[in-house]
């Protein structure tokens, strides 16, 4: 687990075995197709991240202020539902931590929806999300992220399957109810905890 003290350091996933069941490791990230055709392009300078819903305080900010918050160095491994995995992936990003301490949570946030540039929408608790590593990232091996691995930023959890790792993020919605996303509307797992193979609902 990531220190809690803001420190600036890199992080190995070596949550049980590396691969898990139905993996294979490859030698580099790959980039799906995307969801309506083309992948979003969104200028940093159009850019901006909202964080809203059951909070205390909603916040909207721009690439620079959100540049401000804590930055961190992750290695993490990356499970594709495919069946493909990016063994030691390079991050950097803002803790999900960070940003929900920003907004203050009210007490009736119980799930969180990260929604995206091109309509794609994702789901997970605000529990898990508060227990495991979870960041928004804004490099990828030291640069910039390309449009087509979810630039200029992304979410990145890497103890699920990377669908719910959502691209191009445009807002983080906290709420009271739970509420299936793009692709656990059309038949994927609700969860994907990819050690249980939870691939399909």
């Amino acid at each position: 687990m990531p220190s809690k003290d803001g420190s600036n350091q890199s992080y190995i996933n070596a949550k049980r075995d590396r691969l898990p069941p139905g993996q294979h490791a490859v030698s580099k990230m790959v980039a799906m197709p995307p969801i309506q055709g083309k992948y979003p392009h969104i200028e940093k300078k159009d850019w901006n991240l909202r964080a809203w819903g059951e909070v205390k305080k909603e916040k909207i900010w721009s690439w620079d202020e959100f540049l401000k918050l804590p930055q961190k160095d992750y290695k993490i491994d990356f499970h594709c539902v495919t069946s493909w995995s990016k063994l030691d992936q390079e991050f950097t990003g803002i803790d999900f931590s960070d940003i929900s301490k920003a907004v203050s949570p009210k007490s009736t946030a119980l799930y969180v929806i990260f929604e995206c540039y091109d309509g794609y929408t994702t789901n997970l608790s605000l529990k898990e999300l508060k227990e495991n590593i979870v960041f928004v990232a804004i490099k990828m091996d030291g640069r910039d992220i390309e449009d087509k691995f979810g630039g200029p930023a992304r979410v990145v959890i890497p103890h699920l399957y990377a669908w719910k790792s959502a691209k191009s993020l445009k807002a983080i919605r906290f709420e009271k109810q739970d509420e299936p996303g793009f692709w656990e509307t059309r038949g994927y797992h609700n969860h994907g905890d990819p050690w249980q193979e939870e691939r399909y609902s």
